[in-house]
């Protein structure tokens, strides 16, 4: 048996005003730097048997805040990246609904087979993006004697897992927050993944309370 710490990088400037990344390679903002390093004391005294993580950047920062305080390597999968969205990438959410009012209604209608207009990239079906993920996450975690491991992604490799692990098809909607710099367990047995639990950002309280007093003074 296996256990997957699935974690969500930090907080990113596109993400703090709701901007598609998907496969665009955009770093941390301070917040997400922040948030990346209590993440990592929080994890400090957890054993790890390896840190694994997305090759985008803004996972590669939060994975390196982890793996310093158990001396291991960050080993980078493009298997984990987030799903591409071709011309969506770069773009607000406003603005998608109004350049690509059909693509944008598939998307939100959760059509698994919808392939977005190209851009940058090629876009992926969510289908595609699932299998791809969900290979990954499992490939990783078979390929070694692990006993715990880390794996640093991005939401909507999250949000693959979970339904995966809860056997909750696509044509459902999310019904389950997903937080940057958030420790999501997983099981996996070599054969199923099973969820242990969702979306802990207690280590996040801290900086919270920072931020309060910092409005006070």
């Amino acid at each position: 048996m296996t256990e997957i710490l699935l974690i969500r990088h930090g907080e990113t400037a596109w993400n703090a005003i709701r901007r598609l990344q998907g496969h665009l390679d955009i770093p941390l903002n301070g917040e997400g730097e922040r948030q990346a390093a209590a993440l990592g004391r929080s994890l400090a005294d957890t054993r790890l048997d390896a840190v694994f993580s997305s090759d985008l950047q803004r996972a590669r920062q939060t994975a390196t805040a982890i793996a310093v305080h158990h001396g291991l390597p960050v080993r980078t999968d493009a298997g984990l990246r987030e799903r591409c969205y071709g011309a969506f990438e770069g773009m607000l959410y406003a603005e998608i609904s109004e350049r690509y009012p059909q693509a944008f209604a598939a998307w939100k209608a959760r059509d698994i087979d919808a392939r977005f207009p190209p851009g940058v990239h090629v876009a992926e079906t969510m289908r595609e993006f699932a299998t791809r993920t969900i290979n990954a996450i499992k490939r990783i975690a078979s390929e070694g004697s692990y006993r715990r491991i880390a794996m640093v992604a991005h939401g909507g490799v999250l949000e693959c897992a979970y339904r995966a692990a809860q056997q909750m098809d696509f044509a459902q909607e999310r019904t389950f927050d997903i937080f940057n710099a958030s420790v999501n367990r997983f099981a996996w047995d070599g054969r199923e993944l099973s969820l242990l639990q969702w979306g802990d950002v207690s280590h996040l309280a801290k900086l919270d309370a920072e931020a309060l007093d910092e409005i006070a003074r």
